[in-house]
């Protein structure tokens, strides 16, 4: 599955003000039998959409139609526990192409940007803001620049920079995995090589 180019994203957001959500609360392990990315969407925090018996819990956000969008606006330290992948697959198979809280686990982090889900990484008081706003609002819209590695609460003109690694952010904005990037570094590599065999 290609990894969608990421440089500038506009929308709505999904509050989860929930602090220490594990990876198992995000995709029941139960899920983990199958070894592609797609279809997980559907199991995105299942224990908490749904009932015992399957009917979906008219109190958990992704069943309230007054929240939508492509942002999960999440509470603190998201993504604990064990290191599956499948937590940003099931993620971004649900459709959301970033997810925000003011701390992520190491390796939820690094899973997602493998897999072109951009986690941005705000204060405590921006966090509280932008639920402040979503739950005032749902319309309210928030803007993730990736270039210019800021985050906007459109309705407020309040933004705020966040960090990542340049190489995953030639990554995202080219809508590259590992393997495409050595790919497109190619040329240059060849280049390399024949100048030092040529020093040899």
């Amino acid at each position: 599955m290609p990894i969608e180019k990421f440089v500038k994203l506009t929308s709505t957001c999904v509050p989860l003000p929930v602090e220490n959500v594990d990876t198992d609360q995000i995709i029941p392990a139960r899920f983990l039998k199958a070894t592609t990315r797609e279809g997980f969407g559907a199991k995105l925090f299942y224990d908490w959409r749904y009932n015992p018996g399957g009917s979906p819990r008219e109190d958990f956000v992704l069943n309230n139609t007054r929240y939508s969008g492509s942002i999960l606006v999440a509470g603190k330290n998201f993504g604990s526990g064990s290191s599956r992948e499948h937590a940003a697959w099931a993620i971004s198979d649900y459709g959301f192409r970033v997810v925000v809280s003011s701390f992520f686990a190491d390796i939820f982090k690094s899973n997602a940007l493998n897999n072109g889900l951009l986690p941005v990484q705000v204060s405590e008081d921006f966090l509280a803001q932008l639920f402040e706003v979503i739950e005032k609002d749902p319309h309210n819209t928030i803007t993730v620049d990736l270039e210019n590695q800021t985050i906007s609460i459109d309705s407020l003109q309040r933004s705020e920079s966040f960090e990542i690694s340049a190489y995953k952010k030639s990554c995202m904005l080219n809508g590259y995995d590992d393997i495409d990037y050595l790919v497109s570094k190619v040329a240059e590599i060849e280049k390399w090589e024949k100048a030092d065999s040529v020093d040899a």
